[in-house]
């Protein structure tokens, strides 16, 4: 049940933010997110409002305005097994399409409770 957010730079193009999206979607689906489980929004913001390092920590190619910033909210019990797996299959999904360089793709997972999840009419699922 995760909820994705990709946060960008204003500009990108729709077949860019899409092919990004995808990319996480796909690795979900790989780790055993059902494929019609798709909750994800988009984020566009000026540079004044999306601020960022270029460098930090010790990346190997200064980030540009094609820094991604892609958050993955989802219930805790995923092992670091599977969400380095997951993270894997993002780069690499993004290195294809829509061609980013790994360096300046930023993931951030973050977890929640079963019973913090309501999809629709005050239905807890898990509860």
């Amino acid at each position: 049940m995760p909820l994705v957010t990709l946060t960008v730079r204003n500009g990108k193009s729709p077949a860019f933010k899409s092919a990004v999206l995808q990319a996480v979607h796909q690795a979900l689906v790989a780790s055993g997110v059902p494929e019609t489980d798709r909750f994800q929004r988009v984020l566009e913001l000026g540079a004044e409002d999306f601020r960022f390092d270029p460098v930090y920590p010790d990346l190997k190619s200064a980030r540009t305005d094609d820094f991604v910033l892609i958050e993955i909210l989802l219930s805790v019990g995923r092992s670091v097994k599977v969400k380095k797996k997951i993270l894997a299959d993002i780069l690499e999904g993004v290195r294809r399409e829509p061609g980013l360089d790994p360096e300046h793709v930023m993931v951030c997972f973050k977890e929640t409770a079963w019973e913090n999840w309501s999809f629709g009419g005050g239905r807890q699922l898990h509860v």
